[in-house]
């Protein structure tokens, strides 16, 4: 089975197991956050390989860049989601810095591919 081109970016591999990683800490959470926090974390997450996945498949520049630019917004919401399980101690201090670390890679990342179409 061949590989799309999304798939092929490190960006997109690195943001959907970033994905798969919060799907997995998010079960651990309380049953009373699975249409808060755990639903929004996990919409947060998927959004950002999704977006890139769809900008990818874009023609023009402006839309790629539209939807690079989505990501990085749901990666930002994602990072203060993270900051808030952590001080509602949802997750533990380790697995907060193992987030915030994947989230800073994903960004740079995203970054890097941004300026390169500009």
């Amino acid at each position: 089975m061949q590989k799309r081109q999304y798939e092929k970016l490190i960006v997109w591999q690195e943001a959907y197991s970033l994905c798969l990683w919060i799907y997995r800490v998010t079960k651990g959470f309380p049953p009373e956050e699975r249409f808060g926090l755990v639903s929004q974390m996990r919409r947060s997450s998927y959004s950002v390989h999704m977006n890139i996945a769809e900008g990818n498949s874009r023609r023009s520049k402006k839309d790629k860049l539209h939807f690079l630019e989505m990501s990085a917004s749901s990666l930002e919401e994602l990072h203060c989601q993270c900051l808030m399980a952590r001080d509602l101690t949802y997750c533990t201090e380790t697995d907060f810095r193992e987030v915030d670390d994947h989230i800073q890679r994903v960004s740079y990342l995203l970054m890097k591919l941004r300026s390169s179409l500009k």
